[in-house]
């Protein structure tokens, strides 16, 4: 740790270093040191480079973006050292350190004031976690997504991910497949579905946006005192993609009135109070930068990043539950259940969520 602290550009000495933080992925830690009496805090974080596997192209996302952002919050007036994250840079001058482990590090300036929450507490955390992230989109509309490298390939790429699912089930190595034969017509039944998005976009009918690609609550600081989301944080999976994936994806996870691996089936279903206040928060903070047929399209994202889930979960219990963490038998079967429950009921609900979307339209 002393020869990470020494090898970026943090003022003062170290007093203190702790862990901090709920992540899985990477090892963070929050520093304080002293200058001559003034107090100092960062965000040290190891990467896991096992999951990142190129660290360098990885940082130059996070760089381009951040920097992107502070010219943009100060054209707006905003403040860039708390409306988003800043890079610490190392003493050679690179915005990461790899050290005699070879393992690689980065660090960030605190942001003071502001929490982060893993749960919604009231509906008005998911509005601003709606409009936090919409207002990522917004100011990030003029960035060259196309120049992002792709921290994890394919990632919500649908048909590519349909594939994977009918090549595990047609391997069945585990002797699963006849245990979820219900669950595999599912997926089965809406196999043309799956390439709504992708031909979209290859079509040029959705432009290429720059995407957080895990729009959970818990990315999100809050200020603690407005209670106000100010900055958009966790960004190792930015990448080139669709809008409709990051508002998809925080339904998926936000709007459920059940949890992830449910197993009582009748307690999942969508919330329309939550799908309303998030999209409402989301459109606000795009700020009129998605085209109209992005905007038609949000609904389609929910359900698509809900049942590109539930497939992917439902892949890994085939293939022997290989890549999500499990705690109990059938857990990734469990949670393949209750994402897919939650696209039956989206279906049900389709004419309500297209309103929705419309109605909000209407009054911005």
């Amino acid at each position: 740790m002393q020869e990470v602290f020494q090898a970026f550009q943090f003022e003062g000495d170290l007093v203190s270093c702790e862990r901090y933080g709920s992540g899985h992925i990477n090892e963070t830690y929050r520093l304080v040191t002293d200058d001559n009496g003034e107090t100092h805090e960062y965000i040290l974080q190891k990467i896991n480079h096992q999951i990142f596997k190129d660290v360098p192209g990885l940082m130059k996302n996070i760089e381009g973006v951040t920097t992107f952002l502070r010219d943009m919050i100060v054209k707006e007036n905003g403040d860039p050292d708390r409306e988003t994250l800043n890079l610490v840079p190392a003493r050679d001058g690179k915005v990461y350190y790899q050290d005699s482990c070879k393992e690689y590090w980065r660090a960030y300036f605190f942001i003071q004031g502001a929490s982060c929450y893993d749960a919604v507490e009231k509906p008005e955390d998911f509005y601003e976690s709606g409009k936090a992230f919409g207002r990522f989109q917004g100011l990030l509309a003029e960035y060259p997504a196309e120049e992002l490298t792709e921290t994890i390939p394919n990632f919500h790429n649908t048909p590519v991910r349909f594939e994977a699912f009918r090549e595990a089930v047609k391997k069945d190595i585990c002797g699963r497949a006849g245990q979820v034969e219900a669950e595999i017509r599912f997926l089965m039944d809406r196999e043309k579905e799956m390439g709504i998005a992708m031909d979209m976009l290859r079509r040029k009918e959705l432009p290429l946006r720059v995407t957080h690609n895990d729009t959970k609550l818990n990315n999100i600081m809050i200020d603690d005192v407005t209670r106000k989301a100010i900055c958009v944080i966790d960004l190792d999976t930015i990448m080139p993609g669709l809008s409709m994936f990051d508002f998809g994806d925080a339904i998926r996870f936000g709007a459920n009135t059940g949890a992830e691996d449910e197993t009582d089936l009748s307690k999942v279903s969508i919330s329309l109070p939550l799908f309303e206040i998030y999209t409402k928060g989301f459109l606000e903070g795009c700020n009129g930068n998605l085209t109209e047929k992005e905007v038609q399209m949000l609904p389609w994202g929910a359900k698509l990043m809900t049942l590109e889930c539930g497939m992917r979960f439902l892949t890994d219990y085939l293939e022997g539950d290989h890549y999500f963490r499990i705690h109990r038998e059938n857990h990734n079967l469990d949670r393949a259940r209750s994402q897919f429950a939650l696209v039956a009921d989206m279906e049900k609900m389709w004419g309500q969520l297209e309103k929705i979307v419309g109605n909000l339209c209407l009054v911005g």
